[in-house]
C-alpha cells in the first residue's frame, strides 16, 4: 500500500492526470485495491499532502489542480463502484439519500466519495455537491422523496449554516433522517446532536451499520 501511495503521489506532484488516472484504474481493474481502500487510504490523504510555497497563489494553483485530478479519478471509478456493489456487498435498500454540502462549503470531494460509499452499501444515492443553497434544496425537497440527507462539512466555519439548514429541513419533513460528517466534526463528533442531526458518519462501516437498521433490505 505504501508503494501505491508514493507512486500515486509522485504523479500528482507532476500534475500528470493521465498517468495518475491510468495507474489507479489498472490497480482497480486488477483487484489490487477496492474502492473504500482507494478513497480512504490513497485519495483522501493525498488531498491534504500539499507542499506550501512562499507564493500563496501558487499553492492554491497546486491544490486546485490536484483536486481536479482526483475528481477525474473518482468519476472514472463509477463503473467499478457498481461492480463492487453487486459482487462484493450484494445488498440493496429501498432507501434514497441525497449528499449535499452546506452554503459556502466549496470542498465537495469528500461528499463525492461518500456518495459512492452509499452506492456500495445499496442505497439510491444522489450527489448534489458543493455550496448547496438551503432555499433551493428545500424547494427540491418538496418534490422528491428522500429517506436520508447526508451533509458533508469540511470547513468548521460552515457549521452555523449547517445548523440552520438542518432546522429548515426538519421544519419541512421531520421524518427525514439527517446524517453529518466531514473534517469540521473531527474534534467535535458529538456536536451533531446539538445541531439537530440524527447521526454522525465517520467511515464506511457507519454507513453499513446504518443499513442494518433498515427493515427493507433485499438481495439484488
Amino acid at each position: 500500500m505504501n508503494d501505491f501511495y508514493n507512486n500515486f503521489l509522485t504523479y500528482l506532484e507532476m500534475e500528470n492526470r493521465e498517468r495518475a488516472l491510468n495507474y489507479v484504474l489498472e490497480k482497480i481493474k486488477n483487484k489490487e485495491i477496492d474502492i473504500v481502500s482507494l478513497y480512504t487510504k490513497i485519495l483522501s490523504p493525498t488531498l491534504y499532502e500539499v507542499d506550501f510555497w512562499e507564493d500563496e497563489s501558487y499553492h492554491v494553483w497546486k491544490e486546485h489542480v490536484r483536486s481536479s485530478i482526483i475528481r477525474t479519478i473518482i468519476e472514472n471509478c463509477y463503473p467499478y463502484v457498481i461492480k463492487e456493489r453487486d459482487n462484493k456487498y450484494n445488498i440493496k435498500h429501498n432507501k434514497r439519500v441525497a449528499v449535499i454540502c452546506p452554503k459556502e462549503e466549496q470542498h465537495e470531494l469528500g461528499a463525492r466519495m461518500v456518495t459512492d460509499f452509499f452506492i456500495l452499501a445499496g442505497y439510491d444515492s444522489i450527489f448534489v455537491g458543493a455550496n448547496t443553497p438551503t432555499s433551493e434544496f428545500i424547494s427540491a425537497l418538496k418534490k422528491i422523496e428522500l429517506d436520508y440527507i447526508a451533509i458533508s462539512v469540511s470547513n468548521y466555519y460552515n457549521l452555523v449554516d449547517t445548523h440552520r439548514a438542518i432546522q429548515k429541513i426538519k421544519s419541512i419533513d421531520e421524518n427525514i433522517k439527517i446524517l453529518v460528517g466531514g473534517n469540521a466534526f473531527k474534534n467535535k463528533k458529538d456536536s451533531y446532536k446539538d445541531m439537530g442531526a440524527d447521526m454522525y458518519l465517520n467511515n464506511f462501516s457507519d454507513i453499513l451499520s446504518l443499513g442494518e437498521e433498515d427493515s427493507h433490505e433485499i438481495s439484488i
